[in-house]
């Protein structure tokens, strides 16, 4: 009788080990926790259920990024951690402290401007982690060009800039004065966009289909979740170097629903959201470049601007704009556009857009389209 129930025993054992995933090194990233007592949940949000936590310097393997969540295993369980409290194992440590900052003793400041964003460093290039509003308040552990760095409610700290808060060190304050969201909102004739440059903007670039989900099936079989992700690493490259903040509903082939592409939007204080694709039609001849949007206004002027911005950089055929019911238009918050770069069922559109002039070329008419929709 104990012989047997030893020998169940083992079995549940070898069972309850048979079904916790395995955990390598070398099928993920590894990154390493920038904050105590950093909560682990059981689904991509901050609603969901804590399963555990973890603290400054613990280190995760991440599998795949989604809306601002990355997925690890804890416990032998899938799991969820916030992104912007992860770093790169590897990467240097200058722009966080090594350690949570004690608040003890230090000055205090208040926010007093509406929707400003914190950064991982003092200027805006930094990538934007948080955001804070009018009369929030922070403890001050230094400034510098007219930033703030502030420890944040986990014990993490960031960077502000000077003209957001009653704490200003005197210096110039033109640069900073355009990090609060709302400004950009309520001045889209700021100086940046006159001069070409898109600093200060958050554009989010959706990559059509992906994962599961191939998208349209082209000539030779070819699927256009695969063209599209050439396509979007030029135009992030182009934008970034214009000086945007880039933000990818995807960056690699995974597959993702409308409503996911349309939270992690409207979970940024986006500018513009640009969904990328191609297109198909049963019959061969169908061929040309078209940008969709939903409603009249900023949506509207937005296609405008880059339909008009690509028909001067590329040689396919232009469409024009089309007003269209897709839901990451319909269901979003901010101006959206979707753009279809051509036809993948045309043999002419086909082979143009496979090359790197086409999506040289596209992407510098996405940036030049951008600089004067915000410069109209």
């Amino acid at each position: 009788m104990n012989k047997r129930l030893t020998t169940a025993g083992i079995s549940l054992v070898l069972l309850f080990f048979a079904f916790i995933p395995a955990v390598h090194a070398d099928s993920g990233k590894t990154y390493e926790v920038g904050a105590n007592n950093l909560n682990v949940r059981s689904s991509p949000s901050h609603s969901a259920q804590v399963i555990g936590q973890l603290d400054n310097g613990d280190r995760v393997v991440v599998f795949q990024e989604a809306f601002g969540w990355v997925q690890t295993y804890f416990g032998g369980q899938e799991a969820w951690v916030a992104s912007p409290f992860l770093y790169p194992a590897d990467a240097q440590t200058s722009n966080r402290s090594a350690a949570p900052v004690s608040s003890a003793s230090l000055e205090e400041i208040t926010v007093t401007a509406t929707e400003v964003r914190i950064r991982t460093g003092p200027g805006t290039n930094h990538e934007i982690i948080d955001h804070t509003s009018t009369g929030d308040t922070y403890s001050l552990v230094q400034t510098a060009n007219n930033w703030n760095k502030i420890v944040l409610d986990d014990g993490s700290t960031g960077w502000i800039a000077g003209g957001m808060t009653d704490y200003n060190s005197g210096n110039n304050t033109t640069e900073t004065n355009m990090d609060s969201s709302s400004s950009n909102d309520s001045q889209p004739h700021n100086t940046n966009a006159a001069n070409g440059s898109l600093s200060g903007y958050n554009i989010v670039l959706d990559p059509g289909h992906g994962g599961k989900d191939p998208g349209a099936v082209g000539i030779g079989g070819v699927f256009e979740k695969d063209i599209i992700m050439n396509t979007v690493d030029n135009v992030v490259q182009k934008l970034r170097a214009a000086g945007a903040t880039v933000i990818l509903t995807r960056d690699s082939d995974y597959f993702l629903t409308l409503e996911e592409r349309v939270r992690l939007n409207n979970a940024n204080n986006t500018h513009a959201f640009i969904s990328l694709h191609y297109n198909a039609n049963p019959i061969m001849g169908i061929n040309g470049v078209s940008t969709h949007f939903y409603a009249g206004g900023k949506d509207r002027r937005l296609a405008t601007a880059i339909q008009s911005a690509l028909g001067q950089n590329i040689s396919l055929y232009s469409r024009s704009i089309i007003q269209s019911d897709y839901h990451v238009l319909r269901e979003n918050s901010d101006p959206s556009v979707l753009v279809e770069l051509g036809f993948i069922t045309n043999p002419g559109d086909l082979a143009t857009t496979r090359t790197n002039a086409y999506q040289n070329n596209v992407a510098d008419g996405i940036v030049q389209g951008l600089v004067n929709y915000f410069n109209e």
